[in-house]
């Protein structure tokens, strides 16, 4: 067995839980919401055996496990003395003010008892996760922060581990096909030179290099890949420092194959290589 890690997240319903959960999933960890208390050995099983490098898994457990939640401090215990298996239990909470203001935000019922005011279900639910509490290895109190600030202040948390690269999917697309429905920014690039019109180049496709050549020899071309690399240069730092992990840059021309090609790949080759980067040529074979 090689060393493992175990992050278990707790806290009463709104006090952020889901949004610490999906940053460590952003950090590599395996993550599970809402894992009955009866599967944690399991799951705990299942990490030690993994073939990961640094095998690690988060969790939430809170109170809709009902009655079953009294069983977590024994489980908890357990896993505690598990060899290989490092375990920690955070417990995030927040004022009675901040989680009706946030239920009232969000309009769902309360987990706990949705029959109930949410301000009268708030200490029937402090008082189930006592003891829980009291055992927390951390306590948060997210009172004062938006979704942002306890994205940031759980990249700190973990920030012994490195911070998160940000992903970078750039993806290429014909506009007569619609635009990606996934993309956090548009670029259309239709008014490039078009290598359709040229007959030797019209069957060939931007990754081929007479394309790439055609293509580079206009001066529009070159002045256009000069200001995409000055923009990602200002634009990428910011969206890492506002806690973005994944980014999606569309670039479109009329059918998806020559010219939004060639800058797709373009655009990669000026990437950060620190960055990771994926490139889907959406269009390329229509």
């Amino acid at each position: 067995m090689q060393g493992s890690s175990l992050v278990i997240i707790t806290g009463p319903s709104g006090a952020g839980k889901g949004t610490l959960l999906r940053a460590l999933e952003d950090r590599g960890y395996f993550c599970v919401d809402n894992l009955p208390v009866g599967l944690l050995t399991k799951f705990s099983e299942l990490l030690l055996k993994s073939d990961e490098e640094v095998p690690r898994g988060a969790l939430v457990v809170d109170v809709r496990e009902g009655e079953v939640l009294a069983t977590f401090p024994d489980v908890y215990q357990h896993l505690k003395a598990t060899p290989g298996l490092a375990v920690s239990l955070y417990f995030l909470d927040a004022s009675d003010d901040a989680l009706v203001r946030r239920y009232s935000e969000t309009r769902r019922p309360h987990p706990y008892d949705s029959t109930r005011p949410v301000r009268e279900a708030i200490p029937l639910e402090r008082e189930q996760l006592a003891p829980i509490r009291a055992m927390a290895d951390h306590v948060v109190d997210t009172s004062h922060f938006s979704i942002h600030e306890l994205r940031t202040h759980a990249d700190r948390l973990f920030a012994e581990q490195g911070p998160v690269p940000l992903l970078i999917t750039l993806v290429s697309f014909g506009y007569k096909y619609g635009i990606p429905i996934d993309a956090d920014m548009v670029f259309d690039v239709r008014f490039l030179p078009n290598p359709y019109f040229v007959p030797d180049l019209k069957t060939m496709t931007g990754s081929d290099q007479p394309v790439v050549e055609f293509m580079k020899g206009h001066e529009t071309t070159r002045d256009f890949l000069e200001h995409l690399e000055s923009m990602m240069n200002f634009l990428l730092p910011q969206f890492e420092k506002e806690g973005k992990s994944y980014l999606t840059i569309a670039i479109g021309c009329t059918g998806g194959r020559h010219r939004s090609v060639m800058i797709v790949n373009e655009a990669a080759s000026l990437a950060d290589p620190k960055r990771r980067l994926k490139i889907i040529h959406r269009d390329i074979e229509k």
